[in-house]
């Protein structure tokens, strides 16, 4: 890809930084990213391979995330702790189903789950007027246990097995079946992400799933990466970090849907 090692060790650094920045600032870990670039860089690699590359800097950005969050008093510490134990079965599974897919399935199905996603994000954030549940303080805000650890327990899977640490899945549904305020999902979401995506690197690591060369570049970036994320994010609205989550998404989901070949 490049022949240089210090532009190429450099050029992944600066790609795991801005990845990990948007990643932190909608909450979703920046494997929605991560995975598609490994997917288009790297057509050799395995699906198992791109997931478990992937998962290793998520996890990295996850962590960096939640303890600039954390300093800005925003996550949910008891529902981040509860969540994150309940994804360790899914996520679990899910690393050592990653290798069932193949290239096109593995490209066409992220895509289909990520254009849901997407359509679901856009539609209840374009509505008029605001979320009453924005008003509301870390101390104010309560939340459905059993739904939220039935939750997490599909996010621990669709982490692992897509590699994008399942924020897209616990953002959405900490606001819209939780009622969470949005700044506080996004925070809550990353401090559960550096537990969940633990789980799923392990597994992955001992699969022999991750390619050290792209991950520890890509992470050294996504460290610093996600402290910038974190103070970006408290100078945006709710709405635009909802407007921004849902336009990527749907533009990397018509991206590898395409790019599968299984509809064209």
């Amino acid at each position: 890809m490049i022949d240089n090692p210090f532009v190429f060790y450099l050029f992944f650094i600066v790609v795991g930084f801005f990845t990990a920045m948007l990643g932190t600032i909608i909450g979703a870990g920046g494997g929605l990213i991560f995975v598609p670039l490994f997917m288009y860089w790297f057509p050799q690699w395995s699906p198992s391979m791109i997931v478990g590359t992937s998962l290793f800097a998520v996890m990295c950005n996850a962590i960096s995330g939640s303890l600039a969050y954390i300093r800005q008093k925003k996550v949910f510490i008891s529902a981040a702790l509860i969540f994150s134990l309940a994804t360790f079965p899914g996520a679990i599974l899910g690393a050592r189903m990653s290798a069932w897919f193949s290239g096109p399935e593995f490209m066409f199905a992220f895509g289909c789950f990520l254009a849901c996603v997407s359509i679901l994000i856009g539609f209840k954030n374009f509505r008029k007027g605001e979320r009453q549940a924005e008003s509301l303080t870390l101390d104010e805000v309560t939340y459905n246990k059993p739904l939220g650890i039935a939750i997490s327990i599909v996010v621990g899977f669709i982490s692992s097995i897509f590699g994008i640490g399942g924020g897209l899945i616990h953002v959405p549904a900490l606001i819209y079946l939780m009622s969470f305020p949005t700044h506080l999902a996004t925070a809550t979401s990353q401090a559960i992400l550096a537990v969940s995506t633990t789980v799923g690197v392990i597994t992955h690591f001992l699969s022999n799933h991750i390619v050290f060369s792209i991950a520890v570049p890509a992470s050294f970036g996504a460290l610093f990466g996600a402290q910038a994320g974190a103070q970006i994010a408290k100078r945006l609205k709710a709405k635009v970090i909802l407007a921004l989550m849902s336009v990527c998404v749907f533009a990397l989901a018509v991206r590898l849907i395409i790019g599968s070949g299984i509809l064209f």
